[in-house]
């Protein structure tokens, strides 16, 4: 009765008992609503992303652009997730996650349609960057929220659900580069501009569903805005069929989201662990997944005589590939465990990069292709298994916070990456740029191992209060001296 008293009122109700009736939900068609809006915008930021590895050709030629210069399409993007990713998880931290939601996709939808109109490279290079910042925030957002809606029994699941949207997202954007390069026969000059004008357009569907979407409760609660978090729980409670009664356990106690230029030191000093992994696997797959795209779309299809038309084609099979790694990934994520898993596949995507390296060599088109589609399966596993990972270590107040500095970090290696592991590739051939790929696929192999041997605590069906509380303890302090 006492439980019940404390949240019969929403003047009552306390933080403690949040995560509780959260996790205590049976799966809704409000969670069927936030699966599929943070789904979607996952999809087109993806679309947005591939768009570039399907029509780089033309544009290239559009522009009369040197290898170097098709590189820096990459860099600058990546660049623009980085600092879009480190200021979005803060805004997201401060403001909520539900009005982000909606800027971030309004600003990503105008300046993708504004690339399409690009008239120079170097504008091209600005519109990039400035969609970039868009799409970097939605990895923190979208991220932090699917973990703090989640009953912690199917957290897992929807989490690695929602990642997987990515590769759909890329089949996507190869047949619209398909469509504009063939079916409409349109000339190069104005084939990929067509396809970021469509992608932008068409992304706005997202906004019906992100309009639909509550704020979560954990962060209403973090802000001391507990009635507001009531009302939000009431009315899922409701379409789940549950009386609004707190169920035995509690939630972590949350607090406030700090200031701006606090949250960075605030999690370097006390979660130094966590945000250590974080950045080290978002680090290893972003280098890894964008050097393969990046070395294969620039070099090697022109060096194994892939035809511009023909690329589009390319990337659809092998995004279908992905789709099957990520659901092989989603099906294991909560059975074997978030380390087991991530472990796994990162090794898997290393030594799947070997066998692209060994197909390269060969110069066959068809054996480029079966190894892409194996590759890409393995580090769509190993990336969507990663980001619900470390998503779920950090606290509420610093949730947003933790996975952009994560996402900023990995950015950065990824960009540089994607500068030169191209160029390389086209004066001593692919082959080193194959093995710096597999080298910092093995660099999250080790972190994972590194967590795991250090106490680290596997988030799997695990409320996520006790996850984020729990967390690394061992890792996240130094031993204690002997005499202790």
């Amino acid at each position: 009765m006492q439980g019940e008293q404390m949240t019969s009122t929403p003047e009552a109700l306390t933080t403690d008992s949040i995560g509780s009736r959260l996790d205590r939900l049976r799966w809704s068609g409000t969670h069927v609503t936030i699966l599929m809006a943070l789904g979607a915008g996952w999809l087109f930021d993806s679309l947005e992303v591939n768009l570039v590895g399907s029509v780089i050709n033309p544009l290239s030629e559009h522009f009369h652009a040197t290898t170097d210069q098709s590189s820096r399409i990459y860099w600058v993007w990546l660049l623009g997730i980085l600092f879009g990713a480190m200021a979005g998880g803060q805004l997201a931290d401060r403001f909520g996650r539900r009005r982000l939601f909606v800027a971030t996709l309004l600003w990503y939808c105008g300046f993708t349609v504004l690339t399409a109109a690009s008239p120079s490279l170097d504008v091209l290079y600005v519109l990039r960057f400035l969609t970039a910042l868009g799409v970097g925030a939605e990895y923190a957002i979208i991220n932090a929220a699917i973990m703090e809606f989640m009953p912690a029994r199917v957290r897992g699941r929807a989490a690695a659900a929602v990642m997987n949207f990515w590769p759909v997202g890329a089949i996507a954007s190869g047949l619209i580069a398909y469509l504009m390069l063939n079916t409409f026969a349109l000339a190069n000059a104005v084939s990929w501009r067509y396809g970021f004008a469509l992608g932008g357009i068409l992304a706005l569907i997202v906004l019906v569903f992100r309009r639909r979407l509550p704020e979560s409760p954990r962060w209403l609660a973090a802000q001391g805005r507990l009635q507001e978090a009531d009302a939000v729980l009431r009315r899922l409670e409701e379409k789940a069929g549950i009386d609004p009664h707190a169920p035995e356990g509690s939630d972590e106690h949350e607090l406030r989201a700090p200031p701006f230029r606090y949250a960075l030191v605030e999690l370097v000093r006390r979660y130094p662990a966590r945000l250590a992994l974080g950045c080290t696997l978002d680090l290893s797959e972003a280098f890894g997944y964008y050097g393969i795209f990046a070395v294969l779309s620039i070099v090697v299809l022109k060096q194994v005589d892939y035809t511009d038309a023909e690329i589009p084609f390319f990337f659809i099979l092998g995004n279908v590939g992905a789709v099957i790694g990520g659901i092989c990934m989603t099906l294991a994520f909560d059975r074997i465990g978030r380390r087991w898993t991530v472990g796994a596949y990162y090794a898997l995507a290393g030594a799947s990069v070997g066998g692209l390296a060994a197909a390269t060599a060969s110069g066959s088109k068809t054996w480029v292709l079966l190894a892409f589609m194996v590759s890409n399966a393995f580090a769509t596993g190993a990336w969507t298994a990663a980001y619900p990972t470390f998503t779920e270590l950090f606290p509420t107040h610093l949730r947003a916070a933790g996975i952009g500095t994560s996402v900023a970090v990995g950015r950065l290696g990824a960009a540089y990456g994607t500068l030169y592991l191209p160029s390389l590739a086209s004066q001593i051939g692919p082959t080193p740029s194959y093995l710096l790929i597999v080298a910092f696929w093995g660099l999250g192999v080790a972190a994972i191992v590194i967590w795991t041997l250090c106490g680290g605590v596997d988030g799997a069906r695990k409320p996520l209060s006790a996850v984020s509380a729990a967390a690394g303890r061992r890792a996240d302090r130094p031993p204690a001296p002997a005499s202790q």
